[in-house]
């Protein structure tokens, strides 16, 4: 495939993620902007409600865990990462993410990658209302140490 087909099908799929996450949200589907555009915008519109929700349904967790790994670019992926981690816990995306990087093609792994820098996104009381009312959250839900070793083991066995 070539480059420009290979990027083309990388954005209508991070568009296909996105579009499932604002639908989720309720927000539309962003119709009016052109395509070429569209996956961006939904993903800035998504970003103040997403770390806005105390909790998110079930059904959120893989098109959120999805929109990071196929969003193309790293300084955004963020923006599906940090949401994910806060309402389902660090240790579940980031199994997530080693599930991606074990499984998944080229493009999915190298997706993985960025969105598990994100993933060590600092947590803050202040930042997102999934701490309860007096700062505190389940210290189980993001202890990634052995994730963390899985992560760097498959790393190393895929560089051999």
């Amino acid at each position: 495939m070539a480059d420009q087909e290979h990027n083309e099908a990388a954005v209508r799929t991070f568009l296909s993620c996105a579009t499932e996450v604002a639908r989720l949200m309720d927000l539309g589907d962003a119709a009016d902007v052109p395509e070429a555009r569209r996956a961006r915008h939904l993903a800035h519109a998504l970003r103040k409600p997403l770390l806005e929700r105390a909790h998110l349904p079930e059904e959120f967790f893989a098109p959120l865990t999805a929109a990071a790994v196929y969003d193309p670019d790293p300084s955004f992926c963020r923006w599906f990462v940090e949401p994910a981690v806060y309402a389902f816990g660090r240790r579940r995306i980031m199994t997530a993410l080693l599930d991606y990087l074990r499984t998944g093609t080229d493009a999915e792994q190298a997706g993985a990658e960025r969105a598990w820098y994100c993933a060590h996104v600092p947590l803050r009381a202040d930042r997102s209302p999934a701490y309860a009312p007096d700062g505190s959250r389940d210290p189980a839900l993001d202890e990634f140490r052995d994730v963390r070793d899985e992560w760097r083991e498959t790393r190393r066995q895929s560089t051999k």
